[in-house]
């Protein structure tokens, strides 16, 4: 099994690295190191899609953010993006997202965005690493009061479990979402915002008190006050390693006395965690005051 979850995280390599250009079964069978036929059914046994399909839902997810965050032409990005034409490209999208590219791009509204899910990640061995000492950077910042809009678990209190619950789809939707920190957010909230029958652990997207747009479905909006964080960032790590590099965050938190720089532990805020992306390290917020 091992040989055949590397060789399908080669094919996603190879095409989340070159999505923009013209990829062929035989471009990803040849990363694969499998002859064309077994490495489709390969990916299709490991993703639950077809390369074809796993490479337009990433050309569309990555065109939706395109027309969200710049004023570019339809024609531009269907030509940047690998579409054979501007109808291809429209009626693409719309079979996609339930709406035209020119709707979109006038009205961004939340959308099922493809997350790309490495499958090293999810068949990967749960085994203790020892990675040696490692630094971790902290620095207080200062979080504005704002709305997040959520989605609740029921008795989540960390990722793997609220994705049995609720789906790792989530994302996709919270990622189509612009956010005041330019990402979507992962919580672990104080009780007081904590729901009956609903779980500590939430995933959400931050926005402005003054946010009037739409709400998906199935999510609710909270309001959090301004606060203090102090920022806990670990080196960056391979992807493989994601599970390390949270644990050594972890301990680092757990080690560490805000009393000597002058603050105490703020539990009325709620904990956050960003998305694990190795190349700039793990990285979580504490509240303190």
């Amino acid at each position: 099994m091992k040989e055949q979850i590397e060789a399908v995280n080669r094919m996603q390599d190879y095409i989340n690295d070159h999505y923009s250009e013209e990829i062929s079964l035989a471009d990803i069978a040849r990363v694969s190191l499998f002859s064309p036929w077994y490495a489709r059914r390969l990916f299709i046994e490991y993703t639950g899609i077809t390369p074809a399909d796993y490479i337009r839902k990433l050309r569309l997810t990555k065109s939706a953010l395109r027309l969200r965050d710049e004023n570019v032409k339809i024609l531009d990005i269907a030509l940047d993006l690998g579409f054979g034409s501007v109808d291809g490209y429209q009626r693409a999208f719309r079979r996609e997202f339930g709406c035209n590219p020119k709707e979109y791009a006038n009205n961004p509204i939340p959308l099922q965005l493809f997350t790309p899910y490495g499958v090293k990640f999810r068949y990967k061995e749960r085994k203790e690493k020892t990675m040696g000492a490692k630094c971790v950077f902290m620095q207080v910042i200062d979080k504005p009061a704002r709305k997040v809009i959520i989605k609740r678990g029921v008795n989540a209190t960390e990722y793997w479990k609220y994705c049995e619950e609720v789906g790792c789809d989530v994302w996709g939707i919270l990622t189509s979402m612009k956010s005041l920190s330019g990402e979507p957010v992962c919580l672990w909230l104080p009780k007081e915002y904590i729901k009956e029958g609903t779980s500590e652990y939430v995933q959400g997207v931050e926005v402005d008190l003054n946010y009037t747009g739409v709400i998906p479905d199935g999510f609710e909006v909270i309001e959090l006050p301004a606060a203090k964080y102090l920022m806990f960032q670990g080196e960056p790590f391979a992807e493989e390693d994601y599970e390390q590099a949270i644990s050594d965050i972890w301990e680092a938190e757990m080690k560490y006395d805000p009393s000597v720089i002058g603050y105490q532990w703020d539990n009325k805020n709620p904990r956050i965690q960003l998305e694990p992306i190795g190349k700039r390290g793990y990285i979580e917020l504490l509240p303190i005051k």
